[in-house]
C-alpha cells in the first residue's frame, strides 16, 4: 500500500520537550497504522520528560518491519512540537523528507537563565530549509490556544500530516477515538481539523 509519493515504508520522526503530547501523538501515528493494516513497530526515548526535557518516538509503517528505529538519513516525516526540537534531528533527515513543525519556543533553563541563546525563529526556519524541500511551519500551539488548550497542539500536527497523506480521514479519527481521552476528544477533533486546513490552503 503506497501512502506517500509511492512509498510502501514510512519512518515517522516524533519530537518535542516532556508534556506536549509526543507519545499520545506516537500512538495516534501507530494505531492509524494498525488500521490501514500495516506492520508497525514503534520506540520511545523519554530523557528527562517529566522536567521539560527532550522526547522523541519512532514509528514505522510497512508490510513488513522488523526493527522500530529509523537509521541516519531515514526519517521520512519529521514532526515536530517545538522550535529547537526540529534542530536536533535534521540529520536523521534525507532531501524528501517533510518536515511539519510548530513554531512555538519552549525555553529551556539555562536559556531562562542567561547561559544559552536560544535561536531566533528566521533562522531555525532557513537552517531547516537547507535540508529539505517540504517544510511546514503550522503554529499548532497558537491554533490549539485559539481553541481552549494548548496541549491539543499535537493533534493540529497530526491534522497537517493527515492533509499530506494517502490516508481516509476518518482512519485518523477512529484511531484519535481509540488513543484520545474521551474528555479531551472533542477538542482533540478541531484542533485536528485546524491543522488539516492550514495544509490544505497552503
Amino acid at each position: 500500500m503506497s501512502v506517500l509519493n509511492g512509498k510502501e515504508y514510512l519512518n515517522f520522526l516524533v519530537v518535542g520537550v516532556g508534556g506536549q503530547g509526543v507519545l499520545l501523538t506516537s500512538n495516534v501515528l501507530s494505531e492509524a497504522g494498525l488500521m490501514l493494516g500495516l506492520d508497525v513497530k514503534k520506540s520511545e526515548v523519554h530523557g528527562m520528560s517529566q522536567r521539560g526535557g527532550s522526547v522523541n518516538s519512532h514509528v514505522r509503517w510497512g508490510p513488513e518491519v522488523f526493527s522500530p528505529l529509523i537509521g541516519k538519513g531515514e526519517v521520512d516525516v519529521l514532526l515536530s512540537l517545538e522550535r529547537l526540537e526540529t534542530l536536533r534531528y535534521l540529520d536523521l533527515l534525507h532531501p524528501e523528507s517533510i518536515v511539519i513543525a510548530d513554531p512555538h519556543p519552549i525555553y529551556p533553563i539555562t536559556v531562562s537563565a542567561g547561559k544559552r541563546v536560544y535561536p531566533e525563529e528566521e533562522d531555525v526556519r532557513s537552517w531547516v530549509a537547507q535540508v529539505v524541500r517540504q517544510v511546514y511551519w503550522v503554529p499548532g500551539t497558537q491554533l490549539a490556544q485559539d481553541l481552549g488548550n494548548a496541549k491539543a497542539a499535537n493533534m493540529v500536527l497530526v491534522g497537517a500530516l493527515s492533509a499530506l497523506l494517502d490516508v481516509p480521514e476518518d482512519v485518523w479519527r477512529q484511531a484519535m477515538k481509540r488513543r484520545v481521552p474521551s474528555r479531551f476528544l472533542d477538542l482533540n477533533y478541531r484542533a485536528f481539523e485546524a491543522g488539516r486546513e492550514v495544509v490544505s490552503n497552503d
